[in-house]
């Protein structure tokens, strides 16, 4: 029995994830209703790996989408569920929505975890449970703070919700990875990260601008308190990100954790100013990136970064990658799949040089 399911398997994390399952040895079956990534993804995991990806399109906030799974899936060692919505600043104009998608589809997974009776939980969290920390870095021993978003508060329910419900288990185990900001693309430049709606993460936003498909990007904030008055995060590579399931995943399987929760961070481990992440990318790129200085976004955090130790502890995991590594790597995936706009890139950037 080795068949792992990742919900959410069409989208960023998700895709290249199980890119790093198929090649530990794993059967991977992907759930993800593609409101916001495109089935088309399979094709290009199918390139990487020569393994074709079964999707079921189906949205796990509806309880009967479990009714279908359980009928339709047997001998499931465990699921990596990442299926949620996750703009911060979508979260604090739709509040309701992101609260009833991402409680809800963690719930249905959950009672799908019951019905089949399946050991293993691998949980997609973030950064934001921590809200405002005071301490810098931050580990994972941090109480939850009073978070600014609805997508934070979603996150913290859900570590609450899982911390609860595991409680009550015998012989299963989750362990939720708290990213802080995941940016790249895999080596291949095959896929990478492609929402369907625009996206509000930093590292496809500069990718974007420089590509010319925005006339400039916004700096929100520069007042923050600190070194150069924009936020501060901390940014992990998309691999690094990958490689870090596959390794939670195994822990759990190995029989390795001997709670029946635990939580990781998962980043680089030190802080990037908005401004910093901008002249990285103008290093790797040879451009100069046209941004313009605006007012700060209700729902974020003036900085947070990580302490790492604990994964690299018990994981055995580390990030391998740089800051110019994921920009390079989110350059070349940007243009490689917007290949039929370079020549006007090609053509600004003589200009500017």
């Amino acid at each position: 029995m080795n068949k792992i399911i990742v919900t959410g398997g069409c989208g960023y994390i998700g895709s290249h994830t199980i890119v790093e399952l198929i090649q530990a040895g794993y059967e991977v079956v992907s759930v993800d209703n593609l409101i916001n990534s495109d089935e088309s993804v399979l094709l290009s995991i199918e390139k990487i790996t020569g393994v074709k990806v079964k999707n079921y399109n189906l949205d796990l906030s509806d309880l009967s989408s479990i009714d279908y799974l359980v009928q339709h899936e047997d001998q499931i060692l465990g699921i990596i569920h990442f299926a949620a919505l996750k703009a911060v600043g979508d979260s604090v104009k739709y509040p309701l929505r992101y609260y009833h998608n991402n409680v809800s589809s963690l719930m249905n997974v959950l009672h799908w975890i019951e019905l089949k009776n399946i050991p293993n939980l691998i949980f997609s969290s973030s950064c934001t449970v921590y809200g405002e920390t005071e301490k810098l870095p931050v580990d994972e021993s941090a109480s939850f703070k009073e978070t600014s978003s609805p997508y934070g508060k979603t996150k913290q329910m859900c570590e609450e919700i899982i911390l609860d419900t595991y409680s009550s288990w015998n012989n299963k185990q989750a362990i939720s990875l708290r990213y802080f900001n995941p940016a790249g693309a895999h080596h291949s430049h095959l896929i990478g990260e492609s929402p369907i709606n625009a996206p509000q993460n930093l590292v496809p936003v500069i990718t974007e601008t420089a590509m010319g498909k925005r006339s400039a990007m916004t700096v929100f904030g520069t007042d923050y308190n600190t070194r150069d008055g924009s936020c501060i995060r901390d940014y992990i590579h998309v691999m690094d990100l990958a490689e870090a399931h596959v390794l939670a995943l195994q822990y759990l399987i190995t029989g390795k954790q001997q709670s029946k929760v635990d939580a990781y961070n998962l980043g680089i481990g030190e802080g990037v100013s908005v401004l910093e992440a901008i002249h990285a990318f103008e290093l790797v790129s040879g451009m100069k990136l046209n941004y313009k200085l605006g007012e700060k976004r209700p729902g974020d955090l003036p900085a947070i970064y990580a302490d790492l130790n604990k994964a690299k502890t018990n994981l055995l995991w580390s990030p391998k990658k740089t800051m110019d590594d994921i920009m390079l790597d989110a350059w070349l995936w940007e243009q490689k799949r917007n290949f039929h706009l370079w020549p006007r890139i090609h053509k600004r950037h003589l200009q500017t040089s």
